[in-house]
């Protein structure tokens, strides 16, 4: 059996970081990025399931795209910042929606096992201003964004994290979702795709 693939160290999300997607929610676009964690032991790889917890009845997939940090950056620039990516990945920022609305923070919602499907590290990196990324849902697109529609750029979003805490070396951050999110259910195959970058495709099924 293949040794598993390493976590990222830390894992750090962005909400709210497209307008729309703001809107359909009934939220305000912040002022600043809007940041939370998500624990390394939600991430789960291609083809492995999505677990709905028994806690939530309103489980939804938020297609992202993904960073992943290739040097230690502490209070950098933004150059800086871009010049430090290592990778770019397909992320699947998957929510109990219902709990997210409930709660006062959002470590429960964001944080159950599986919930953070992660696709392979591009070996390239792509144009940070020209980045798509779509979710389908049993191959019906559901969700597409680009990333030059981002309220706060990756840039941006990595110096203004690195000057909360710092960033190492295989952390990853993870950029905000497009309008169209969505519920899933049991037998659902959900995947989230930057075209010609990066992908990741999983089942749903529920918790046994």
């Amino acid at each position: 059996m293949p040794a598993p693939r390493p976590r990222p160290g830390k894992i750090v999300c962005v909400g709210r970081n497209y307008r729309e997607h703001a809107k359909e929610l009934g939220n305000e676009v912040p002022k600043e990025p809007l940041i939370f964690l998500k624990p390394p032991s939600s991430v789960i790889r291609e083809g492995e399931a999505i677990v709905l917890p028994a806690a939530s009845k309103q489980v939804e997939y938020e297609g992202e795209i993904g960073v992943v940090v290739g040097r230690t950056l502490t209070g950098v620039s933004e150059a800086d910042a871009a010049k430090a990516i290592k990778s770019i990945v397909a992320v699947n920022d998957v929510t109990a929606r219902d709990l997210q609305k409930t709660d006062s923070q959002w470590t429960r919602a964001k944080g159950f096992d599986t919930f953070l499907p992660l696709g392979e590290e591009s070996s390239k990196l792509p144009d940070l201003d020209s980045l798509i990324v779509v979710t389908r849902v049993n191959g019906v697109e559901r969700q597409r964004g680009k990333s030059s529609e981002m309220v706060f750029s990756i840039p941006s979003l990595l110096a203004y994290i690195s000057r909360i805490m710092t960033l190492e070396p295989g952390d990853l951050v993870a950029t905000g979702t497009p309008s169209g999110v969505g519920l899933l259910a049991p037998g659902d195959v959900v995947e989230v795709e930057i075209p010609g970058v990066s992908r990741v495709s999983n089942p749903v099924q529920e918790n046994r």
